[in-house]
């Protein structure tokens, strides 16, 4: 009996600890997965970041070339990023990146209008759209600036605004493939939009 006993207190000992064995690397287990899950998560934020510091300018740009305010496109590129964020986090395509962002950034800026049924003229504060300054202009200079901006804007108001779209994304250095997988539309339309409001602002410089 005695014997027995001991063999039942020995395997009693040998399967607790195998048990705590067996839970200790569970626990370890768990415990890798959610380090490697919150290095994973620190290099996507790292990561976005490092694109939201680089493209966040152009893209407000191109959402004022909507005719939205300011504080509104800034909230929609946090928007988009947030977006880009769980993109990424859900291991979705990288194949160019700022396309997609340029991709969404549109698409939410569409919405944004329809929502909120506001046509803003973009042409009112031309100071936003104005990156190049005079420091000390004379005023015959100072007219002549101002009255062809206002001239180049009239036109390009005046365009569709598909066309006010192809114009603004190549002025961001987009390539006319990637202006027409942001805006959905073929090669072949980019080239003919972009050819047309080109003419249109030629020959307003020549008048």
């Amino acid at each position: 009996m005695q014997k027995a006993e001991q063999k039942t207190s020995a395997g009693d000992i040998h399967n607790g600890v195998m048990a705590a064995d067996t839970q200790n690397s569970l626990t370890g287990l768990a415990f890798a997965r959610s380090t490697v899950e919150t290095g994973r998560s620190s290099r996507l934020e790292d990561e976005v970041v490092a694109l939201f510091e680089q493209l966040r300018a152009p893209v407000l740009r191109y959402l004022l070339s909507f005719g939205i305010p300011a504080p509104d496109g800034e909230e929609i590129v946090q928007e988009v990023f947030l977006a880009l964020f769980q993109h990424l986090r859900q291991n979705k395509s990288r194949s160019n990146l700022q396309g997609w962002i340029f991709k969404v950034a549109h698409n939410t800026a569409l919405k944004h209008r329809l929502r909120v049924r506001r046509q803003a003229d973009w042409v009112s504060n031309p100071s936003d759209l104005s990156t190049a300054k005079d420091l000390n202009p004379g005023p015959e200079e100072t007219l002549a600036a101002r009255q062809r901006q206002q001239r180049l804007l009239a036109v390009v108001k005046a365009l569709p605004e598909q066309d006010q779209c192809c114009l603004s994304l190549r002025a961001e250095g987009f390539r006319y493939r990637e202006i027409a997988e942001v805006l959905g539309i073929s090669l072949g339309s980019v080239a003919a939009s972009l050819e047309k409001s080109l003419s249109r602002l030629t020959r307003s410089e020549q008048v």
